[in-house]
C-alpha cells in the first residue's frame, strides 16, 4: 500500500493518525469505511429523495464523523454543511449541493480502494461468545466508531454492538444482568440516544448500568441535556484512543 496515493489525493494522514494512533488501525478503519460506504450513501440518497431532512441529517452527520477520523477534510466539510442545512430544514441547499457531496464521496472511495488494492481484508473485531461474560454495549450507527471503540475495551469484557437505539434497547433487555456499561451515541436513526436515555429513566436502569454518551454535537445545550440524566460522562467526537480509554475506565469502575 502506497500512502502517497492518499496524500496526493488530499487526505490529511497526520491528522488521522493523531486520532487513530497508528497505520494498522488506520488501514483497518479505512476498510470499515469501504465496507459500509454503499449502504450509507444509499441511505443519504433515499432520505434526500424523500425530502426527509431529520434522517438525512443523521446520515450526513455520520459521513462527516467518519471523514474527520480518516482525514478526508473536504468531504467532512461538505457533509458538515449538509448536516447544518438539513437540521435547519433548508431543503433548497441540500438539493442544490447534493451532487457536489456525492461527487466528492465517490472520489474519496475510489482513492481509498486504490490505496487498499492488494491489502488483506480486515474483519470486524470478534466478540466474545460466553453468554455469562460481563459485557460492554457500544451503540452507534457508524461501523467505524463501533470498531474503533471495541479495540479499546478491556479484554476481560465481551463487546455487544447496536446500530441504532431500537437495537440497543433490545440488547439491553436480553442482556440486562450481564451488561457492565453502555457507550451510547445520541444521533442515531429509528430511536435516538435521548430516547434510549428515557428508556433507562423509565425502567430505573441508571443505578444498574452506567452510561457514557457519545456525541458529535458539543453544543452547550446538547451536553447539558445529556447531563440531565445521571450519566457517567460525555465522549465528544472526534475522540482519541486516550479519550476512549479514560471514559471506559470511569464506566467500568463507576459506583453510585
Amino acid at each position: 500500500m502506497d500512502i502517497n496515493i492518499l496524500v496526493q489525493g488530499g487526505v490529511d494522514i497526520n491528522k488521522a493518525l493523531e486520532l487513530l494512533g497508528d497505520m494498522e488501525t488506520y488501514n483497518e478503519t479505512l476498510q470499515d469505511f469501504v465496507n459500509e460506504f454503499d449502504e450509507k450513501i444509499g441511505s443519504i440518497k433515499t432520505y434526500k429523495e424523500a425530502q426527509d431532512m431529520p434522517n438525512y441529517a443523521i446520515y450526513v452527520h455520520s459521513l462527516k464523523s467518519d471523514s474527520k477520523y480518516l482525514g478526508f477534510t473536504k468531504l467532512a466539510e461538505l457533509a458538515y454543511n449538509h448536516e447544518m442545512a438539513s437540521k435547519g430544514n433548508n431543503l433548497n441547499y441540500v438539493l442544490q449541493n447534493y451532487d457536489s457531496l456525492i461527487m466528492e464521496a465517490n472520489r474519496v472511495i475510489s482513492l481509498v480502494k486504490s490505496y487498499l488494492t492488494g491489502a488483506i481484508s480486515f474483519n470486524e473485531t470478534s466478540q466474545a461468545t460466553n453468554s455469562n461474560a460481563m459485557k460492554i454495549l457500544v451503540a452507534d450507527d457508524s461501523n467505524i466508531i463501533r470498531n474503533f471503540v471495541q479495540k479499546m475495551v478491556p479484554s476481560e469484557y465481551a463487546v455487544l454492538v447496536a446500530n441504532d437505539g431500537e437495537e440497543a434497547i433490545n440488547v439491553i433487555r436480553m442482556e440486562l444482568d450481564n451488561i457492565k456499561g453502555v457507550l451510547l451515541d445520541l444521533n442515531m436513526p429509528k430511536v435516538n440516544g435521548f430516547q434510549v436515555l428515557e428508556f433507562f429513566k423509565t425502567n430505573q436502569l441508571f443505578d444498574k448500568i452506567p452510561v457514557v454518551v457519545i456525541t458529535g454535537d458539543d453544543s452547550k445545550d446538547t451536553v447539558m441535556k445529556a447531563f440531565d440524566y445521571p450519566i457517567v460522562d460525555v465522549l465528544n467526537k472526534p475522540f482519541t484512543e486516550s479519550n476512549v480509554s479514560n471514559v471506559l475506565m470511569k464506566m467500568v469502575n463507576y459506583r453510585k
